[in-house]
């Protein structure tokens, strides 16, 4: 795993650089996009066939792209697809994102909730959990029922755990000890 990063770490500066000088919001929808399809079993399945040309797999993957794609960005995929690196495509994708968000003091903040959140409850904890990481954060919600009430944040290395199933385990383990 490690390898992959290191390997895919000059192909997401590349692009953050080039995306720099461009329309950043649409470099980072289309290197999204790119990730999902990198990460797609069946296109890694067609990127290994050795009867597939590199011609093939990278128009393969500019045709899977719902975006036009600019002269930069098919140099790009065409490099990867001659190089026998289209595996990295999830990895540089998350990558990017990481460079993009430390560009703009922001980060990714994965948010479990036991019950769905409206647009109204998840802008309040938004911005009670931007004042309490100290930056901008993107949330992505995700419906955890096993959470039985409350939410779990967890924003880069860090946790916020304020459900219920977390206080149950808590003094499951004080009653225990």
């Amino acid at each position: 795993m490690a390898e992959l990063a290191t390997v895919a770490r000059p192909y997401a500066e590349a692009l953050f650089r080039v995306a720099q000088s461009g329309d950043m919001n649409a470099w980072s929808e289309l290197v999204s996009a790119l990730g999902q399809i990198g990460a797609n079993p069946d296109l890694q399945a067609f990127a290994q066939n050795p009867n597939v040309s590199q011609a093939q797999l990278a128009d393969t993957i500019a045709s899977l792209v719902k975006a036009p794609l600019n002269a930069e960005a098919k140099n790009f995929i065409s490099m990867l697809a001659e190089n026998g690196r289209v595996v990295l495509l999830p990895e540089i994708a998350a990558q990017f994102h990481e460079l993009k968000n430390a560009n703009e003091g922001a980060a990714d903040a994965h948010i479990d909730s036991a019950f769905e959140l409206s647009g109204a409850q998840l802008a309040q904890l938004t911005a009670t959990l931007e004042k309490k990481f100290g930056r901008k954060l993107n949330p992505t919600v995700t419906v955890d029922p096993s959470l039985i009430g409350g939410v779990r944040v967890v924003v880069g290395d860090e946790v916020l755990d304020t459900s219920v199933r977390a206080k149950l385990q808590q003094m499951h383990v004080a009653l225990t000890a």
